[in-house]
């Protein structure tokens, strides 16, 4: 399970401390499929860091019990003077992961070639992209975060990438913001709307995305 609990957030500006997260209640179990609604700028991104550990909150607390992904296809903690085999090496060591075990998979499914044994410095955005996707599926997490509707690769890839994280991972927890509706409805079971930093649960999904469209029509 990820239970949040009266989770705040604040970072300081030269005005005085922003405040983002407001009081935030938030529960995940095992296998459920979560989606993460609202405007730009309400503070979904911030709480996607937040329950996956890349910052700290301010005040409340996060239980976590099972484990949870970085964001599926984020490339922005590689190294870039490291090959991409060399990504995927350290990678591996901070999940205690066996590199030479996982190294195939990524191979095959990032359809990078002679690539991988280049620095990541010389990717293109596409490029990076794929590694990140299929080194976040090597690794095997209880929960995966995915921050807006993914975009890997050409149409072919990007279908690929669908059926392994939506099908062939469909019993793994998934918490997905995203602006896309339709996305929403498809995949999650339940939602969560965001507005100025607080959240508005909803068990039916309809329900909430009509919220959603209500609060963007005012």
């Amino acid at each position: 399970m990820i239970l949040l609990e009266q989770v705040t957030k604040r970072y300081p500006s030269l005005r005085g401390p922003i405040q983002v997260l407001k009081g935030i209640d938030m529960n995940v179990s095992m296998g459920e499929k979560i989606g993460i609604i609202g405007r730009n700028g309400a503070g979904k991104s911030t709480l996607i860091r937040l329950i996956g550990g890349g910052e700290k909150p301010t005040t409340g607390t996060i239980t976590r019990t099972m484990s949870i992904s970085w964001p599926i296809a984020f490339s922005g903690g590689f190294q870039s003077s490291l090959t991409g085999r060399d990504n995927l090496r350290f990678i591996c060591r901070i999940y205690g992961q066996d590199p030479m075990e996982k190294l195939p998979f990524v191979q095959d499914f990032s359809e990078l070639g002679d690539f991988l044994d280049q620095p990541i410095k010389i990717y293109s955005s596409g490029m990076k992209a794929r590694l990140a996707f299929a080194i976040s599926m090597a690794i095997d997490f209880d929960c995966l975060l995915i921050d807006e509707v993914m975009a890997v690769g050409d149409a072919k890839f990007n279908a690929k990438s669908k059926e392994e994280l939506f099908e062939k991972r469909a019993h793994k927890a998934m918490i997905i913001v995203s602006h896309n509706m339709r996305y929403i409805k498809s995949n999650c079971n339940r939602v969560y709307l965001m507005d100025d930093g607080r959240l508005q649960h909803f068990e039916d999904v309809a329900e909430g995305i009509a919220a959603h469209q209500a609060m963007m029509a005012s």
